[in-house]
C-alpha cells in the first residue's frame, strides 16, 4: 500500500493540469467506443472510434473507462456485434494499449464493469437479484457466488465492479425494490460484507452503490428526496456502508438523491466527515451517471456543479461533463487543486496497487473460460435457498408424482426466461436457462424415465404481462378444469428485452410500451398484480381444482385475495438463470424450502410503510378499514419439514442475576466479551432442511424512540431429518447501542427483550440487563 501511494505521489508530481483531470473522469461509454467489422474467412476486426481517440488525446490519457463489455438492450450489444471470449481480450488489450502509447507519463486506464448479480457482459455469471439473496439469509453462500463473479471479472481485466448492496427497501412502490437485500439494515449489512469479500478475495475491487438513502425515496420515486433526518438516516441506511468499510470495501458511488435537502453528490458531511473520517474508508468515491451535471439545479453553473462535487468528496465522476471543466473551476479558484490532487491520488494508487503500470494486458490466446451454471452452481443454489414459502394449505405442497396424471402451467411468468433474471441483465444464451414450465417438464420427463408413467402437461399463458388481452383467460380456465392441478405463475418483469426507451443514463422511461413493471425507472403507484393478473387468478381458481401461486416478481406484490385462496404460494424474487429449475424442485419435493422473507408484504398499496422494524411511538399500519399488520412480515417463510429447538441459553460473562429469569452484564463486560445465546435444533419432520434462527431484540426504556423489533443476528442451519445441529447467536456492544440525544452511538444501561424465532414464528423470549458500572 506505501508503495503504490509512494508511486502515486512521485507520478502526480509530474502531472500537468489536464492530465490530472483526466484521471478523475469516466465520461465515456465503454460498449461506444468500439465496433466490430466482419471479414470474410477471418475473425472480425475491432476498431476504435474517434471518439475515444480523442478524449485520450484531449488529456494525455484516460483515467477510467465504464462498460467495455457491457451488454444489453441500451447499449445495443449482443452476441453478434459485442465483445465474448478472445473478443473481449483482443479489445481490452487494443483499449489498454492505445491508453498507454498516447499518455504522455504512460499512466494505463481502469476499467469499470457492472456487478449488480452478476457482470453484465456477455456470457456473464448472473445471479439471482438482491431480494433473492436476502430471501436466503445466507452469506457464506453469497459470497461463495460472488467469488465466482470474481473470478470471472479478473480475468476479464476488469478493475472496479460496480455492485448493488447498500440500498434498504423501504417503499416497494421503487422500481430498484430488486436492488435491495432487503427492509433490514443488518441483514442488508451482513450480505453486502459477503458480496464485497468474495469479489475482493479474487482480486477485483467492489464499487459498492448507492451511498445513501435511495431507498427511502418520497413516494417510491426512483432518485427522490429521502425526507427524513440524520437519526433515520444513521439508524437504517449507514448501517451497511459501515458493515462494507469494514471489509474495507475499495469504492463507493454517491446516490442520486438528496437527504434533508442536499444531493449525496455534494454532501461533504456524508461523503468525507461520515464516510472517511468516522467509518475509515480509504478508497474512491464514484459519482453516478450523470448526476454531477444535475447539481446545476443548485449552483445554475455545471462548471461550479464539478468544483462541488469534488469539494464534497466526489473522486471519479461518470458520464458528466463537469468533471471535464475542472479546469475552468481551478481557473475561477485556484484552492481547488488540493482537492484536484487528493482525488488524483487516489485513482493512481489503485492503479499501482493492481499492478497495472507493471501488467497492463491480458493474455489473448485462449477463448477465456467458460463460467457454465452446471459447473458453478452457486447460481441455482441460491435460487433454491430463496425461494419462499408463504401459504401450504393442507400440506398441498410438495405435489406428488405418484398421485398425479395431468397438471396445468398457467400464467405470464411461466415460461419467459427475462423475467425471472431482473434488471441489468446481459442477452442470455436461452439454451442455459430454465423456466419454470421448462423446469416442471424437466422434473416430468425424468420421472416418466424413472417409472414409465406418462403425465399430461399443459401450457397456457392466460394473460400477457401487463396486456389487457383477455383472449387467453378462457383457454386457461379449460386447461385447468381438465387438469388435476394448476401452477399459477404470476408477477412482473423487470427486462429490456423489448420495446423499451431509455433516459441518458441507461433508466427505462416509464410511459414506453416495455413489457416491464419493475426496474429502474419504473416505479408504480399501485402494488397489484399488474395487467389482467388478478381476474386470470380469479378465474382459475374458480376452476375447483388445486392452484399452486408461484410470484417472480422485482418487488413485493399486495397479494391478499391470492394468499387467501391460493392452496399453496411460493414467493420468488427473480431467481436467475436457473430459477424455474429451483422452482421445480420444490414443487415436486425435491428440496424444502428455507427462503424468509427480506420485506414484509402489505395488504394494500395504501397501508405503506409496513417494514416491520417501525418506531415504538406509533401503532403502525393502523387503520380503521384493514387489518394493523402486514400480508407477511419479514422474515417469515414456511418449510415443507418441522424444527424444534432446545437446551436455550445465555451465555453472559461472570453472570449475576437480578431475577432467575434476567441475567444481567455490565456495559465494561459487554465491550470485552458481548454475549451468546446458544441453543439446537432438531429437525422433526419428514425432509431435510435449513432452518433459519433469527435473534430480535427491543429495548425497553430509552432516550430516544427505539424501532419496536430489531434484528442483530442470524444463521442458517442445515440439519438432516431426525437429527440435531448445535447453533449459536451473538450480541455486543454494538448490536445494542443506539443513537442517543447527544447523537452518540453508545449501549444505554436497562432492559432488553430478546426475542428467538425462525421463519414461522417465535420459539424462545427472554430478558437481558445492561447495567452500567462493574460490580
Amino acid at each position: 500500500m506505501q508503495a503504490a501511494e509512494e508511486r502515486a505521489r512521485a507520478l502526480l508530481a509530474k502531472m500537468t493540469l489536464k492530465e490530472k483531470i483526466g484521471q478523475v473522469n469516466q465520461r465515456l461509454y465503454g460498449f461506444g467506443i468500439y465496433q466490430r467489422v466482419p471479414r470474410e474467412g477471418q475473425e472480425d476486426d475491432i476498431l476504435l472510434s474517434e471518439e475515444f481517440k480523442k478524449e485520450v488525446e484531449k488529456f494525455s490519457g484516460l483515467g477510467v473507462l465504464y462498460g467495455l463489455y457491457r451488454a444489453d438492450p441500451w447499449s445495443g450489444k449482443n452476441f453478434d456485434n459485442g465483445l465474448t471470449g478472445a473478443y473481449a481480450a483482443k479489445a481490452y488489450n487494443l483499449v489498454q494499449r492505445y491508453v498507454i502509447e498516447h499518455s504522455r507519463l504512460g499512466i494505463p486506464m481502469l476499467l469499470s464493469s457492472e456487478c449488480p448479480h452478476g457482470h453484465q457482459a456477455l456470457d456473464g455469471y448472473l445471479l439471482p437479484v438482491n431480494l433473492a439473496a436476502g430471501a436466503t439469509f445466507h452469506t457464506e453462500l453469497l459470497e461463495r457466488a460472488y467469488r465466482v463473479c470474481g473470478r470471472q471479472l479478473k480475468e476479464m481485466g476488469v478493475d472496479m465492479a460496480l455492485i448493488s448492496t447498500l440500498d434498504i427497501l423501504r417503499d416497494p412502490r421503487w422500481g430498484r425494490s430488486e436492488e435491495c437485500y432487503g427492509e433490514d439494515p443488518y441483514l442488508a449489512g451482513e450480505l453486502a460484507k459477503a458480496a464485497v469479500k468474495g469479489i475482493q478475495c479474487e482480486g477485483v475491487d467492489a464499487v459498492v452503490k448507492h451511498f445513501c438513502a435511495q431507498g427511502e425515496g418520497t413516494g417510491g420515486i426512483n432518485a427522490s428526496a429521502a425526507r427524513i433526518g440524520e437519526r433515520e438516516l444513521r439508524e437504517i441506511h449507514l448501517p451497511v456502508m459501515k458493515a462494507c468499510a469494514k471489509v474495507h470495501a475499495r469504492g463507493v458511488m454517491a446516490a442520486y438523491n438528496e437527504i434533508d435537502g442536499i444531493p449525496c453528490h455534494a454532501n461533504k458531511k456524508l461523503l468525507t466527515d461520515i464516510l472517511r473520517g468516522e467509518m475509515g474508508f480509504q478508497g474512491i468515491v464514484m459519482a453516478d451517471g450523470v448526476a454531477i451535471d444535475q447539481l446545476d439545479v443548485m449552483t445554475g453553473d455545471n462548471v461550479l456543479s464539478g468544483a462541488l462535487a469534488l469539494r464534497a468528496g466526489v473522486d471519479v465522476g461518470l458520464w458528466d461533463q463537469a468533471f471535464g471543466r475542472l479546469e475552468e473551476a481551478v481557473e475561477r479558484d485556484a484552492t481547488l487543486t488540493e482537492e484536484l490532487d487528493r482525488a488524483v491520488l487516489r485513482v493512481l494508487t489503485v492503479k499501482f496497487e493492481r499492478g497495472l503500470f507493471d501488467n497492463p494486458y491480458r493474455e489473448e490466446s485462449s477463448q477465456g473460460s467458460i463460467y457454465s451454471y452446471e459447473k458453478n452452481t452457486e447460481s441455482l443454489d441460491l435460487a433454491r435457498e430463496s425461494l419462499v414459502l408463504l401459504e401450504n394449505r393442507n400440506n398441498i405442497l410438495p405435489l406428488s408424482l405418484d398421485c398425479l396424471q395431468s397438471v396445468a402451467v398457467i400464467g405470464p411468468n411461466s415460461d419467459a426466461l427475462y423475467n425471472q433474471l431482473g434488471d441489468y441483465t446481459p442477452p442470455v444464451r436461452e439454451e442455459e436457462g430454465v423456466t419454470v414450465l421448462e423446469g416442471i417438464r424437466q422434473a416430468v420427463r425424468d420421472y416418466e424415465g424413472r417409472t414409465g408413467r406418462k403425465i399430461r402437461i399443459d401450457h397456457v399463458k392466460g394473460c400477457g404481462l401487463l396486456s389487457t388481452s383477455e383472449d387467453d383467460i378462457s383457454r386457461a380456465v379449460k386447461a385447468a378444469k381438465e387438469s388435476e392441478a394448476v401452477i399459477l405463475v404470476l408477477g412482473g418483469s423487470s427486462s429490456r428485452f423489448g420495446e423499451v426507451v431509455f433516459d441518458s443514463n441507461g433508466a427505462a422511461i416509464s410511459g414506453g410500451k416495455a413489457d416491464m413493471d419493475c426496474g429502474e425507472g419504473m416505479d408504480v403507484h399501485s402494488l397489484e398484480l399488474p395487467g389482467l393478473q388478478n381476474r386470470l387468478v380469479r378465474e382459475v381458481l374458480s376452476a375447483g381444482v388445486p392452484v399452486i401461486a408461484v410470484c417472480i416478481q422485482g418487488r413485493p406484490y399486495a397479494i391478499t385475495e391470492l394468499s387467501q385462496k391460493a392452496d399453496g404460494l411460493l414467493c420468488c424474487f427473480y431467481p436467475g438463470m436457473k430459477g424455474g429449475q429451483a422452482v421445480a424442485e420444490a414443487i415436486f419435493g425435491k428440496l424444502s424450502p428455507s427462503g424468509c422473507l427480506p420485506v414484509s408484504i402489505p395488504r394494500h398499496s395504501g397501508q405503506l410503510p409496513v417494514y416491520y422494524n417501525y418506531k415504538a411511538s406509533y401503532r403502525a399500519m393502523s387503520y380503521r378499514d384493514l387489518d394493523n399488520t402486514p400480508l407477511y412480515t419479514f422474515g417469515y417463510g414456511k418449510s415443507y419439514t418441522s424444527f424444534s429447538f432446545g437446551n436455550i441459553r445465555l451465555e453472559v460473562p461472570e453472570e449475576g442475576k437480578r431475577t432467575e429469569e434476567m441475567p444481567a452484564i455490565t456495559g465494561e463486560q459487554l465491550k470485552s466479551s458481548g454475549i451468546r445465546l446458544h441453543f439446537t435444533v432438531t429437525n422433526t419432520g419428514k425432509m431435510d432442511g435449513f432452518c433459519v434462527p433469527q435473534l430480535y431484540i427491543r429495548q425497553e426504556a430509552s432516550g430516544t424512540i427505539r424501532r419496536v423489533k430489531e434484528l442483530k443476528d442470524f444463521c442458517k442451519v442445515w440439519v438432516p431429518m431426525g437429527e440435531t445441529r448445535e447453533g449459536m447467536l451473538a450480541l455486543d456492544e454494538e448490536k445494542l447501542s443506539v443513537w442517543n440525544g447527544e447523537m452518540e452511538f453508545k449501549a444505554e444501561p436497562g432492559t432488553f427483550r430478546l426475542l428467538l424465532q425462525d421463519g414461522e414464528g417465535p420459539v424462545w423470549e427472554g430478558a437481558l440487563e445492561v447495567t452500567s458500572n462493574s460490580k
